[in-house]
Formats: C-alpha cells, sequence, structure tokens
C-alpha cells in the first residue's frame, strides 16, 4: 500500500474507496474532491490507467498531489487494513437502500465500483451495507464521480460535518490559482 499523503483531514469521520477505478477523469475529480473536503480516499488496484496519466492530473486540477489518498493492492488489502470499519457500497442491487434513507455512522467508508463492471461478486458480499440512488425506471447508470458525490454530500449532512466557511490556513489552498503557484 502507498501511504496516504496528506496531512490535514477535515472530516476523519468518513472514507472514500474506489473500487478498481477505470477511468482516469472520474478518478482524478474524486482525488480533487477528496482534497477540497478533507475526505481521506482509498485507491484499490487493478486501475485501468496509469497514475501518472495526464488525464487524472487535469481532472485533479492540481490537487492530487495534495489529497490525503493510498493505493491498496488488492482488495482483500484494502480490506485487512479497515477490518473493524463498517463499509458502504454505492450499488445498483434490490438489496440497496436509498442512500438518503441510509443512516451512516461515523467512521464509514464508502466505496464506489469500477465504472465498467461495479463490483465482483465475491467482492460485493465482503461489504457490510449497500446503498443506491434512485433513478426513474429506463434510465442508465450515472456517471460514477457524480454518484459518489452525491453520496458522501448526504453523509456529510447526515453526519453533521459541516466544513467552516472561513479560508484555510497552512498548506490547504484555496483556489485553483492557488494550487497551481505551488
Amino acid at each position: 500500500m502507498v501511504p496516504l499523503r496528506n496531512k490535514i483531514r477535515v472530516a476523519p469521520e468518513l472514507r472514500l474507496a474506489l473500487y478498481h477505478p477505470q477511468i482516469p477523469q472520474n478518478t482524478g475529480t474524486l482525488l480533487r474532491l477528496s482534497y477540497c473536503l478533507g475526505i481521506p480516499i482509498d485507491l484499490i488496484r487493478p486501475f485501468g490507467f496509469i497514475t501518472d496519466d495526464k488525464k487524472l492530473k487535469r481532472a485533479g486540477a492540481g490537487c492530487v498531489k495534495f489529497a490525503d489518498y493510498g493505493i491498496h493492492d488488492t482488495f482483500e488489502d484494502f480490506l485487512n487494513k479497515y477490518k473493524d470499519v463498517r463499509t458502504v457500497a454505492l450499488d445498483v442491487g434490490e438489496n440497496a437502500e436509498a442512500y438518503y434513507s441510509f443512516r451512516y455512522k461515523p467512521g464509514d467508508i464508502l466505496i464506489v465500483g469500477s465504472e465498467h463492471y461495479g463490483f465482483l461478486k465475491g467482492d460485493l458480499a465482503k461489504i457490510t451495507h449497500r446503498v443506491k440512488i434512485p433513478m426513474l425506471p429506463g434510465r442508465r447508470s450515472l456517471n460514477m464521480a457524480v454518484a459518489a458525490a452525491m453520496v458522501l454530500s448526504e453523509a456529510i449532512s447526515r453526519l453533521n460535518l459541516h466544513l467552516p466557511l472561513s479560508r484555510y490556513e497552512g498548506d490547504f489552498a484555496t483556489s485553483s490559482s492557488e494550487i497551481s503557484r505551488r
């Protein structure tokens, strides 16, 4: 595993994990979101891209190198590291509860599946809880980064993890222009 990089965690009560991410732009977008909200993120191999991909860096708008993230070689490595933590899969299955009705708890890890296949069946069975975003009949799935942001926002609200409105100090940049000057 690659160690987590950033020191600042605004919302240590939540984590986000990406299971076998395939599209660098989605991963970069979620790394940027993670950085901006102070939420740690875990990336679970295999990836569908090289981690120094230009698309990943561009979507991350310079935030990737500041994001608080770790890389796990396998799903088993990830589960072993967080064996005592409740995991919540963003899933489309019948057994998943609507994300806005779910009772989030401090320490939850929201896990988003691969853009191409979601979760491998055996791995999904190892995740303790499942939530879904209800959609109108006949509609196709949402973009993975959009779906993750929606559910993460709901969890932040439910857990009352509101970020201060004042400007951050230290190495926490507040704009893309400040990040690009670093």
